[in-house]
């Protein structure tokens, strides 16, 4: 299904791109995360551990970005732009959904859902880019769209239901959590940093927004917490379970704050919820399908808006990220009338951020490692 500019209609685009390559690309991608010592998953379906594929030199992020955009993204918004012949000839799902963004000085918007191999791949990131440096204009997908993902068609075709005249709240309280020592993990010194750089982007401008760190940050008062902000940036470890995946949750300094609790919780308002916090999106190749991760968790339990990241994230950037993204939240806020934070433009918030990060650091293999992570889920 696409939807451009409002119009509804429907458009299948076939893709000279099967299964198999999805599934090498994928193992091309684990495989040079891991030789950068970049947590991420490395499981087959057979719960074996991942045998990197015959790819020689061509196994940097950049091989892997390249055949994303040739293949699959770029033939994609051609077809969007010009008419094309259509054929039943797809090997796996991947939908998208377009539309025009607001205001017109922003691109527009552009969501997937993609299934299968393709869930572990950064679709959002794909693009020719330069090894030394920056990239020629035209040759990723950021130049053309802000990319969002959804974990199934259905949850935005309900959210496009909606009448347009409803709004979403105008809270913009803010809990933000940060772990820096949690029992029983390795230390995260700079969420203290990401924190503190975030108070002093919207402290004083959000009156009722909170921060709780270390012991503070306990499970019952967090949950309590939470319960009247209703947005939330929990700087801390996280972790996924393949088995149940309620149980996935986030690293308290007391306890897992699960997925299952979070959904029991009755919240008033359910607008924002950063994680920054490792492997918050990847999901299980085992159950890909079913698009199952923290990101979708957070959606699934009200959240119109979520940050993630796809795998662990460069501790010394976190807080530039955090700290861009809220400014310009900030920034909409004001633009929009509103004291404070407008959650409503995080995807936006969140490509700008990027584009600041990319700005300093480039298109290199290191650059390329610090801001693809990254991705936003939700409306």
């Amino acid at each position: 299904m696409a939807l451009i500019s409002g119009i509804r209609d429907s458009m299948h685009i076939p893709l000279d791109f099967t299964y198999d390559e999805a599934s090498n690309l994928t193992e091309r991608l684990h495989h040079f995360l891991s030789s950068h010592n970049v947590q991420m998953r490395e499981v087959d379906r057979a719960g074996g551990p991942v045998r990197p594929p015959n790819i020689g030199k061509q196994s940097g992020i950049h091989f892997v970005l390249k055949a994303l955009w040739l293949r699959v993204v770029r033939p994609i918004l051609d077809a969007l732009a010009y008419s094309v012949s259509f054929s039943d000839s797809s090997h796996f799902i991947l939908l998208i959904l377009l539309l025009k963004s607001i205001p017109a000085s922003d691109p527009a918007r552009i969501w997937w859902c993609p299934t299968g191999p393709l869930a572990f791949l950064p679709l959002h990131a794909a693009g020719i880019y330069s090894r030394t440096g920056r990239s020629l204009l035209g040759s990723c997908i950021s130049d053309f769209a802000i990319s969002s993902y959804i974990p199934t068609v259905s949850s935005l075709i309900e959210k496009l239901k909606q009448p347009a005249g409803v709004k979403r709240s105008t809270s913009s309280k803010l809990l933000i959590i940060s772990q820096p020592n949690t029992p029983g993990c390795s230390a995260i010194p700079e969420t203290t940093n990401e924190m503190n750089c975030i108070w002093r982007t919207i402290g004083a401008a959000n009156d009722g927004s909170l921060r709780l760190e270390g012991e503070i940050a306990s499970l019952s008062r967090v949950k309590f917490e939470m319960e009247s902000h209703g947005s939330i940036h929990l700087a801390c470890h996280a972790s996924q379970d393949l088995e149940n995946p309620l149980k996935s949750g986030f690293y308290l300094h007391d306890g897992r704050l699960e997925l299952a609790d979070i959904m029991k919780q009755k919240f008033a308002i359910r607008e924002l919820a950063f994680l920054s916090a490792c492997q918050t999106s990847t999901g299980a190749e085992k159950l890909s399908e079913e698009a199952v991760h923290l990101a979708a968790g957070m959606l699934a339990a009200g959240y119109q808006s979520v940050v993630a990241t796809m795998w662990s994230i460069k501790d010394q950037y976190g807080p530039v990220v955090a700290e861009n993204f809220y400014r310009d939240l900030m920034v909409r806020g004001m633009a929009s009338g509103k004291q404070g934070i407008d959650s409503s433009g995080a995807a936006h918030a969140l490509h700008h951020a990027i584009l600041g990060i990319r700005e300093t650091l480039g298109d290199t293999e290191q650059g390329l490692l610090t801001w693809v992570p990254y991705v936003h889920f939700g409306y």
